[in-house]
């Protein structure tokens, strides 16, 4: 009873963010006559609302995975929030519990990750073991609960594979824009500590950082993101956003600071021009967003070129660190 409460509290709170996101999408209409933003169809407002979010939250955390070489744990963490949504269809199947299959994917997601780190120093694995089991264990879950299909569970899994921009209800856009709250905060209050452990865990350790809490902090927050981003990328697309942009991003620039600024411009940019060449196409949105965030890697990586040509002797530099 609290706890529901306290949901149905956290809803209201993000209702007038929402409502104020359709006036700001119906005036634009109103200017433009954009049959995009049409307001008759509303749910293109929530998915253009949950890309932007998309756009910032991705990049923001792929720039620490790239730089920590964990570039493949969203595609591990996609497939255990696979199984979240699995869970949440089962259980809403079998005990008709009315739960959003989204909140259980973030459950089990943040599960997951967590024991991609309790894996790797338990065992002393590479990271990319701990990822290739999870993963594994995380799809297997979910193609188990889709076979026993009670209560209809494969009706309708491809929204989740390949994402749909339709099916962004207002309940799942307000998740979107809580989790959006919780990653952006906590890397705002936590950007320095996480920014010493990417570069350098021993010299962090060495300074008395709790090493591997902000470990554990940095694989929820990514667990966070790819269940965000799922609705409109898919399982199976939604690792993209996190590498694709910043790999983009380090191309054409000279610090830690600039990559990530610039790698969420790239990946707004690709948002926005895939949604919008999806909904006039009839193309599935992920797929689009994918290939235009590939198309502007390649654009980067030759800018990067030139610039490098033009200017042989500059260098990149490291963002000063401070800490507590």
């Amino acid at each position: 009873m609290t706890l529901a409460l306290a949901a149905g509290g956290v809803y209201e709170a993000f209702v007038p963010i929402l409502e104020l996101w359709y006036w700001l999408l119906t005036q634009l209409y109103h200017l433009t006559g954009l049959e995009l933003i049409n307001p008759e169809y509303t749910f293109m407002y929530r998915a253009i609302l949950v890309g932007l979010c998309v756009g910032v939250i991705a990049p923001l955390i792929g720039t620490f995975l790239v730089h920590r070489q964990l570039a493949l744990i969203g595609d591990a963490l996609a497939h255990t929030a696979f199984a979240g949504v699995a869970v949440g269809l089962f259980l809403n199947g079998v005990f008709e519990l009315g739960v959003s299959p989204y909140l259980t994917a973030v459950v089990v997601a943040v599960i997951a990750a967590l024991l991609i780190e309790l894996i790797s120093e338990a065992t002393d694995a590479y990271n990319d073991v701990s990822m290739a089991i999870v993963l594994s264990t995380g799809f297997a879950l979910g193609t188990v609960l889709i076979s026993l299909n009670a209560g209809g569970l494969a009706v309708g899994i491809n929204q989740y594979l390949f994402g749909n921009l339709s099916t962004v209800s207002a309940e799942n856009a307000v998740i979107m824009l809580g989790l959006f709250s919780v990653i952006v905060g906590t890397v705002a209050l936590t950007r320095n500590q996480l920014l010493y452990v990417t570069f350098d865990e021993t010299a962090a350790a060495v300074a008395g950082l709790p090493v591997a809490w902000y470990n554990r902090i940095m694989v929820m927050l990514t667990a966070l993101v790819v269940v965000g981003a799922m609705q409109i990328m898919g399982v199976i697309l939604v690792a993209a956003m996190l590498v694709v942009p910043v790999a983009g991003a380090t191309q054409v620039s000279r610090s830690f600071s600039e990559s990530l600024l610039v790698s969420i411009v790239l990946a707004e940019l690709a948002v926005l021009l895939g949604i919008g060449i999806s909904y006039y196409a009839g193309a599935t949105a992920g797929g689009v967003i994918v290939l235009v965030a590939v198309g502007i890697y390649v654009l980067s990586v030759l800018a990067g070129k030139v610039r490098q040509t033009g200017a042989p002797d500059e260098t990149r530099e490291l963002d000063s660190i401070s800490h507590d």
